[in-house]
């Protein structure tokens, strides 16, 4: 059992009122699948809309990379971070919104469409290891998410 708009897409807007602090100037939004749920004045970064996707981005020198619910569909999330960070111009910022563990439906043996299930701390390792600051990283909110910002130095 889940809250059936788990499941609609769209996850993003729960996101956006936080991410607006953070995604200022010139970004992408990674992976919003449909133009009307793009971070408000990002560029579209979907196979659904142009031919681009999560590791073939036409931009760089962004001062934000915008994702949600995303890096649990690729297949090599590490070297998708690696990828934006060169993306990135110095002080970029990368907002993550994902699926947290607590709701069953995301879990990739419950949902085929997600091959990793992510929590706060291995994004936090990740960035702290990769020449990030990091910004915050929340815990689960009522969508069952967590969002991480980091800082590229």
């Amino acid at each position: 059992t889940y809250p059936k708009f788990q499941a609609m897409g769209n996850a993003a807007q729960f996101a956006v009122p936080y991410a607006r602090q953070f995604c200022q100037g010139e970004g992408i939004d990674v992976g919003c699948n449909r133009l009307e749920w793009c971070f408000p004045g990002a560029l579209p970064i979907d196979p659904n809309i142009n031919q681009f996707d999560a590791l073939n981005i036409p931009y760089s020198n962004l001062d934000y990379i915008f994702s949600s619910h995303c890096l649990e569909h690729v297949g090599n999330w590490v070297e998708v971070l690696n990828y934006w960070k060169t993306k990135l111009k110095p002080g970029g910022v990368v907002f993550l919104y994902l699926p947290d563990y607590s709701q069953e439906y995301w879990r990739p043996w419950n949902n085929k469409k997600h091959v990793h299930i992510l929590s706060p701390q291995i994004l936090v390792d990740y960035f702290n290891a990769n020449n990030f600051n990091l910004v915050f990283a929340s815990g689960v909110d009522l969508n069952n998410s967590f969002m991480v910002v980091a800082q590229y130095m």
